[in-house]
């Protein structure tokens, strides 16, 4: 009994803080959008369709582990 308390502690810890790390990742591709911040990584600049895709993936990650949790 004390060990399947845990195991839903354990899980419901784990859509939490997933939950607001794709949060977190869709928010700031949003604010990329908005305020049109660029990404370069060496002598690369990552493209805007990147974030337009990232952005309602990553949310949509979020509201997942958040409806999984209020389950």
């Amino acid at each position: 009994m004390e060990k399947q308390k845990a195991a839903e502690l354990s899980k419901k810890l784990y859509l939490v803080l997933s939950g607001a790390i794709f949060l977190l990742v869709g928010l700031l591709h949003l604010l990329r959008i908005i305020f049109h911040w660029p990404i370069v990584i060496g002598p690369r600049i990552v493209p805007y369709a990147l974030s337009w895709v990232g952005f309602p993936v990553a949310t949509a990650y979020a509201a997942w582990a958040w409806w999984l949790w209020r389950r």
